[in-house]
């Protein structure tokens, strides 16, 4: 039990950190293109780099073909829907206040799995863990920019983004808990290929056309944030899957990807340096991992 926890938080560090490094490359990639074509784009050739991870051509069709609705299902939610409604309500937030929205997505996952789950109620560890986690990203997101929402569009942005974060719950809850009968890197090809196709064809639908050609840049962000997709949601799914792991404890790791964005920032901008705030943003992160993490029996349940 020891080693399955220490290999379960080993590899959702590993994912997070992944992640972390997807704001760049995404900031680069847009310079060039629209949202939902280079989301399409990225997503589509991520499920295509798992698929020769994924067994025989006969075995992945015949698991596919046994589950298709479980895989449209995933697709829309994980993919198509979280990330639709991410890019729409990120358009119309200062950044601020989108990264704060976008840190509740691990308290609004253990919101929903505690009414849906009768394994994965809410617990003063688990409340604390999760409030210290808020607060750190509250705090790094605040000194990275003002907190300010005026106007009825803003609101409508805050609403996308939690819309968003509750369709990640639906998915995290739906590969833990109802795909037992496909094999999570099968799901994860297949959801990734339908969820970039519909992304694509709803970018086609929406938004204004690309062009056909692009600068090296262009082809480098989109590259390695297809890479990281592929590892980062294939580890998750794996992850998802193993008996005794609660979802909610699982997310609460994804508070990691603020306080790894920031040390990138760091290092690889030019003008970015620690500071105090962020140093005590990053201090409340590693405080409710720690509590996450604590025996059991040290709080009450």
């Amino acid at each position: 039990m020891v080693r399955l926890f220490k290999y379960t938080s080993f590899m959702a560090i590993i994912a997070c950190l992944l992640w972390s490094s997807a704001f760049a490359a995404i900031k680069i990639g847009l310079q060039y293109t629209t949202p939902l074509h280079f989301a399409g784009i990225r997503f589509l050739l991520a499920g295509l780099l798992v698929l020769p991870f994924c067994g025989s051509p006969e075995k992945y069709i015949c698991q596919i073909k046994d589950n298709y609705r479980t895989v449209l299902l995933v697709a829309v939610l994980q993919t198509t829907l979280l990330y639709t409604l991410f890019y729409q309500g990120l358009q119309l937030l200062p950044g601020a206040v989108a990264a704060i929205i976008i840190g509740t997505q691990p308290l609004i996952i253990a919101f929903v799995a505690h009414f849906v789950s009768d394994a994965e109620r809410m617990t003063m560890r688990k409340g604390v863990s999760l409030a210290m986690g808020l607060t750190g990203v509250a705090v790094i997101a605040l000194d990275r920019g003002e907190l300010s929402v005026e106007g009825g569009m803003a609101l409508v942005g805050i609403g996308l983004l939690l819309l968003s974060n509750l369709s990640a719950a639906m998915g995290n809850l739906m590969v833990s808990k109802r795909t037992a009968n496909i094999f999570p890197l099968v799901l994860n090809s297949a959801q990734l290929v339908v969820g970039g196709l519909l992304l694509l064809l709803l970018s086609f639908l929406v938004e204004d056309g690309v062009a056909i050609v692009y600068p090296a840049e262009y082809y480098y962000s989109l590259a390695w944030l297809s890479v990281l997709s592929a590892l980062a949601l294939s580890i998750w799914f794996n992850l998802l899957k193993i008996e005794g792991i609660n979802v909610s404890d699982l997310n609460i790791w994804k508070f990691l990807i603020p306080l790894s964005g920031a040390c990138l920032s760091w290092l690889l901008l030019d003008g970015e340096s620690p500071d105090t705030a962020t140093l005590a943003g990053m201090i409340a992160i590693a405080f409710s991992l720690l509590i996450l993490n604590m025996p059991r029996k040290k709080f009450n349940r």
